[in-house]
């Protein structure tokens, strides 16, 4: 019966995944139409803010201003597309350009809104005010604010943490770990990034590593020249990782088989001993539904009476995690937002697990706001991290 219940989930899974192939790339059409068009129509909200409030313009002005906005509304999904089919420093830098604007783009959507709204705010006050200034300024304002994000972006801080995990073994109390999430290895952080990160991590001498998803942004990449710099991490009980949404880009394998040949364990749906902690890893695919995720979490038979850790991506159904007797679950994916108002979004999404330390019942929950960055490099209200842990 167990043979044949086997083949039948089986059977399910590729069924799902034959659907999932098939419906990939109107989806992927779809959304990159919509993405577009949004992209459009908020250039020409710049473009013709811009235009009305600083006044008269030449006529070769005007074109150059309106040729601007059209190159750079279709800069970042045509990066996006070449990053997905060519790794090069010409590609690496045009997708760095256009992630960069994609960022400032939403200050200064904001700040034309503003314009807009002081604008208001003027003639019903019957003030004087010239409105070149008034876009002068709150456009500066967006530009100020995305120069600051960029820099935030680029400096990673090493915070610092203390648990009390249920059951935790005397041989590890005192003891720590190091977890690192978010990496995304790519056209934006490469190989340079990986050695900082890494370094980090030495300089802390972690008992254990955890890496909980997304070592890659998903675009091309030679991925065994980007993790290289992790085959000289020491740990006394090694590092390892589960896989995130971003390693599934492209079918995954290489990027998996890359972070292997790095010295990493991937975990998949399983448990491990750490001399007497229990170490569970499951990947994002097994961990966003939640009944799929309970009954792996089942098969895998948490003891509730040993202290145990939990790796997944996403702080997904912590009530799940908890319920299987969980002591502490690792997790990242959200970012924290990276910046407003996906800082926001985020929070609405996640709640409480979307970012630091919270509680569920006896469980413990970490989800980290990652290393590295996805998309725009840009952080306001959020910070990069590793996150040392130590055990009491």
């Amino acid at each position: 019966m167990a043979t044949a219940n086997s083949f039948a989930e089986k059977q399910v899974a590729a069924s799902r995944q034959g659907r999932e192939k098939a419906h990939a790339p109107s989806g992927i059409a779809v959304f990159a139409t919509v993405f577009q068009v949004v992209m459009l129509a908020a250039h020409w909200f710049l473009y013709e803010t811009w235009l009305l409030f600083w006044g008269p313009m030449s006529v070769t002005a005007q074109r150059t201003l309106a040729a601007s906005a059209a190159l750079l509304s279709l800069s970042f999904l045509a990066a996006t597309l070449l990053a997905f089919r060519y790794n090069n420093a010409v590609v690496r830098a045009f997708y760095r350009v256009a992630a960069v604007w994609l960022g400032a783009l939403s200050f200064f959507f904001l700040a034309a809104l503003a314009s807009w709204l002081v604008y208001a705010l003027v003639i019903a006050g019957a003030f004087e005010f010239h409105t070149r200034t008034i876009v002068f300024v709150t456009f500066s304002m967006a530009a100020l604010i995305s120069l600051f994000g960029i820099v935030n972006a680029s400096w990673t801080r090493t915070l610092k943490i203390s648990v009390k995990l249920p059951n935790l073994p005397e041989s590890w109390r005192g003891r720590t770990a190091v977890l690192a999430s978010d990496l995304h290895l790519g056209h934006i952080h490469h190989r340079g990034f990986s050695k900082k990160i890494t370094r980090k991590i030495s300089e802390l001498k972690p008992d254990v590593v955890f890496v909980a998803g997304d070592m890659f942004d998903g675009t091309r990449v030679n991925a065994p020249e980007l993790v290289e710099p992790w085959k000289y991490l020491r740990a006394p009980f090694g590092a390892y990782f589960i896989n995130g949404n971003h390693e599934l880009f492209g079918g995954g394998s290489a990027f998996l088989d890359a972070i292997r040949a790095a010295g990493i364990r991937v975990l998949h749906n399983e448990k491990i001993n750490l001399d007497g902690l229990q170490l569970v890893g499951v990947p994002y695919e097994h961990a966003t539904h939640a009944e799929h995720f309970r009954s792996v979490l089942a098969k895998i038979v948490v003891d509730p009476a040993s202290a145990s850790i939990l790796l997944t991506h996403a702080p997904d159904h912590p009530e799940i995690a908890a319920e299987a007797g969980i002591g502490l679950q690792h997790a990242g994916h959200t970012h924290l937002g990276q910046f407003f108002p996906f800082t926001w979004i985020a929070k609405r999404i996640y709640g409480q697990f979307t970012y630091g330390l919270s509680r569920l019942g006896p469980t413990l929950f970490y989800t980290s706001s990652g290393a590295g960055l996805w998309g725009p490099p840009l952080r306001i209200g959020s910070q990069s991290e590793i996150v040392q842990i130590k055990f009491e």
